[in-house]
């Protein structure tokens, strides 16, 4: 399932060329994950469980800069991998757009408070099976 979120290019998320600085995008894409696991849901699943995400894998492509007033959408699309493993297929859009201007492949996996590996809550794998 798709989910987009909105996202405004202020002055401070560019370099010296006016463009988004490279890593920014990583952070947007962190947004757009939190909206599709739920923020309250991350930090409560953390404090009763002790299960947080990591994150496994980031991958990025980069094909146009976004600049300081743009509007944007972060596309995040959830798939499951494994019972340990999911992946998160997001892309930075005008809104209104045609293409994708970056487009990343993010894997996360979950640990526990000893940083050990550990399956994916229930509620998380029916979310990538959707």
């Amino acid at each position: 399932m798709e989910h987009r979120l909105p996202l405004s290019i202020y002055y401070e998320d560019t370099d010296f060329s006016g463009l988004v600085y490279h890593a920014n995008y990583l952070k947007y894409f962190e947004r757009g994950r939190e909206h599709v696991l739920g923020r309250d849901k991350l930090v409560g699943m953390w404090r009763t469980t002790g299960i947080g995400f990591v994150v496994y894998r980031a991958e990025l492509t980069f094909k146009e800069g976004a600049q300081f007033g743009d509007e944007l959408e972060i596309v995040t699309i959830p798939e499951l991998k494994s019972e340990f493993r999911i992946e998160f297929k997001q892309s930075v859009w005008r809104v209104a757009g045609k293409s994708a201007m970056v487009e990343g492949l993010i894997t996360l996996v979950c640990v526990n408070r000893e940083n050990k590996l550990v399956r994916l809550p229930d509620e998380v794998l029916a979310l990538g099976r959707a």
